[in-house]
């Protein structure tokens, strides 16, 4: 026979259960946003703060695959010099991401984030600003220390402006 009592902690122990498996889906659900955001400010700031590649290891697997219509790279060794290089075409970037929507699958995420960039062009450049409107895919993985992305695809959905010189002929 069950007693009030017993059937009270059974309760509060289901209770309990529930809660943490909450906290940890709210937790995992937001590390994996701010990976993001973090990801998405180094867009704009690698050549200032120095980043390399140990600090994209804080983010990226080492097996990380990136697609973006520019070109693709794989693995997170020389990720900071190609970030650089792509930064450095331009005076000034601005990117802002939105609409981070996370699915968990355990020790596995997906991620799909809106991102809005402006590209300013450089002296002696088109006086109208390059933007870029589209998504990027990412895939996560939980890690020995925390969770970190394995795949980034970006997608664009539309362009404005001015886009580099070289640039003419991608396929945007």
């Amino acid at each position: 026979m069950t007693t009030p009592l017993r059937a009270d902690e059974a309760r509060v122990t289901a209770e309990l259960d529930q809660l943490r498996a909450r906290l940890l889906e709210v937790t995992d659900r937001l590390e994996i946003r701010e990976l993001f955001d973090r990801y998405v400010v180094a867009l704009d700031t690698v050549c200032e703060r120095g980043y390399g590649d140990d600090w994209f290891r804080s983010v990226f697997t080492e097996d990380a695959q990136f697609v973006f219509p520019i070109g693709t790279h794989r693995g997170v060794r020389g990720f900071a010099a190609f970030q650089r290089e792509a930064r450095s075409w331009w005076e000034g970037t601005h990117h802002v991401s939105a609409n981070h929507l996370v699915e968990l699958d355990g020790d596995r995420a997906t991620l799909r984030a809106h991102q809005l960039a402006t590209h300013v062009h450089g002296p002696g450049g088109p006086e109208e600003h390059f933007r870029v409107g589209g998504h990027s895919e990412v895939r996560a993985v939980r890690t020995a220390a925390g969770w970190r992305f394995h795949r980034l695809v970006f997608r664009i959905a539309w362009t404005s402006g001015e886009p580099l010189e070289s640039m003419r002929g991608v396929d945007f």
